[in-house]
């Protein structure tokens, strides 16, 4: 069992202000969330400098992600360091995922540049339910939306400063390994929690 935050941005996304190193030393101190997905806006850059900090640590791990965004809304890739090829339709962004094994993730649906209702005409693997930036209300519609579409809902704290980070997790019957965290993700073998009592859920 591992518990982790699936959305974090760096400083290479040009709204975040939290360094890489920020990030590895505050995961490395954290009790209990020893995972992370680094998911910078349209560039793996960010995933490459916390990778590489992180390799110093055994008991850390860091998923290679993207938070890309689509012309429909924002769709977060898991498990891959790499930019599709525009143009960024959903349709686009999803078969480039797939064809590398990776998961496409519906990014807060309901708040502002998410897929909305729109996210039911999408072959996604799984639903943000828990957006640690998003209202008690945007959320209880993502929730509902996983709910309608069968899928697992996954949570990220959508960091973006250093106040931000490990507000909300998700809880992953698997061990400290990517392969195995994102079948287990895609399975549904999850659950979301907060970790601040000021996130709504």
């Amino acid at each position: 069992m591992i518990r982790a935050d699936l959305h974090i941005h760096t400083t290479y996304s040009p709204d975040s202000t939290i360094t890489p190193k920020v990030i590895v030393n505050q995961l490395f101190a954290h009790p209990f969330i020893k995972v992370i997905a680094i998911t910078d806006h349209n560039t793996a850059k960010g995933y490459n400098i916390v990778q590489r900090l992180a390799s110093a640590y055994q008991d850390i791990l860091i998923i290679p992600g993207v938070e890309i965004s689509a012309y429909q809304g924002d769709l977060i890739i898991l498990g891959v360091a790499k930019l599709p090829p525009k143009p960024w339709t959903a349709e686009n962004v999803i078969d480039f995922a797939h064809e590398r094994n990776a998961l496409v993730i519906a990014a807060h649906p309901y708040r502002e540049f998410g897929l909305g209702d729109s996210a039911r005409n999408y072959n996604i693997d799984a639903v943000e339910v828990l957006n640690g930036n998003a209202s008690l209300n945007a959320n209880t519609l993502a929730q509902n939306l996983a709910k309608e579409m069968g899928l697992p809902g996954i949570a990220g704290s959508d960091a973006h400063k250093i106040n931000e980070l490990w507000t909300v997790y998700t809880e992953v019957k698997a061990s400290l390994d990517t392969d195995e965290i994102l079948k287990a993700l895609k399975k549904g073998l999850v659950n979301v929690s907060p970790t601040d009592k000021s996130i709504h859920f």
